[in-house]
């Protein structure tokens, strides 16, 4: 694989898998002293679709000092590991062996924190159309801890907006205490539309193989990101 060629990305099929091994493929240093990393695959998710990135650190094998990872983004198909080697002064400079194994490591609680985040956000889309809001359409959506919110497109009217708070809050958590196991799989266009209620966003190309994030037997939706294992791992939703 060269430097060019797109990073695997294994969170995709493999979401609650928090180790793996990877190929170190380039490396950048930018002006703020921290390098950037590029594997051939990796399990750290990087930031976008509303999602926070991972954190973790990578262990260069035959490297002393393992890398900590502070950031993870994504540009033109290519995943940028952006972080610190660690105990290290400010001359150091790593002999960082293209072509070398690699080990990499998820931060365990934030990853579930961003996960349990992120699956709020879609049971409130199954919720709506049982407390009789499934006018609404869904928009942009940001999961990230400092306070995570979902946008719809709509109106409900003033007088009925606290009880519908209320019945949304209910319904959730009614919801997380039955459970539901959370599938992810990747579909040609054509069934997962089907799969999704009949139709994709308009930002899904067609053609394109999506990738479908189910809760139960609910509706799916197209989505990048990570998720829990089952809903119950939500524990509990404040609307």
């Amino acid at each position: 694989m060269n430097e060019k060629s797109p990073t695997k990305l294994e969170y995709y099929d493999h979401m609650w898998k928090l180790q793996s091994t990877a190929t170190l493929i380039s490396h950048i240093k930018g002006d703020d002293g921290r390098y950037g990393l590029i594997l051939d695959r990796t399990i750290l998710y990087p930031q976008g679709g509303g999602q926070p990135s991972d954190t973790g650190f990578i262990h260069i094998h035959g490297l002393e000092n393992k890398f900590v990872v502070h950031d993870v983004r994504f540009k033109d198909g290519i995943v940028f590991h952006y972080g610190l080697f660690e105990n290290v002064g400010g001359e150091f400079e790593p002999l960082l062996e293209i072509g070398k194994e690699v080990s990499v490591f998820v931060d365990e609680p934030r990853r579930k924190l961003n996960s349990r985040l992120h699956s709020a956000g879609h049971l409130l889309d199954i919720c709506l159309p049982r407390i009789g809001l499934d006018h609404l359409e869904p928009g942009k959506a940001y999961h990230f801890p400092d306070g995570p919110w979902v946008e719809y497109k709509g109106t409900i009217p003033p007088n009925e907006m606290q009880n519908k708070q209320k019945d949304l809050e209910l319904e959730a958590n009614t919801l997380i205490s039955v459970g539901g196991k959370v599938s992810v799989h990747i579909f040609p266009y054509d069934e997962a539309a089907k799969l999704c209620g009949g139709c994709l966003p308009d930002y899904i190309p067609k053609g394109s193989t999506p990738r479908i994030v189910s809760i139960g037997d609910n509706p799916g939706c197209p989505c990048g990101g990570t998720h829990v294992v089952d809903i119950s791992d939500i524990i509990k939703i404040k609307v």
